[in-house]
């Protein structure tokens, strides 16, 4: 995955995204959107035959890039429980 920073300002971030998944970036935009502070938070897929995306978030108070960072790790949280309840419903038949 490439990232380049756009734009960035103390309460907007705006990245693009190469030789990444869009639905990945879903997970960490659902993420980022449960939190009160993060205004918007979206994804875009710019062009599909270069999976060139961009992201644009936007804060109410802090640091867009730490609500990145902290909805990534939940993202990961979520995908290594996700990835143990299918590997043992695959080992459990």
């Amino acid at each position: 995955m490439d990232v380049q920073l756009k734009k960035s300002s103390p309460k907007e971030v705006q990245l693009d995204i190469r030789k990444s998944d869009i639905s990945t970036l879903y997970i960490v935009q659902y993420e980022m959107l449960k939190d009160p502070t993060v205004e918007f938070a979206g994804v875009v897929l710019k062009h599909p035959l270069t999976k060139q995306l961009a992201m644009r978030v936007n804060t109410s108070k802090g640091n867009p890039v730490k609500e990145i960072e902290k909805a990534t790790k939940a993202a990961m949280e979520y995908t290594e429980e996700l990835k143990k309840a299918i590997f043992s419903k695959i080992k459990g038949e």
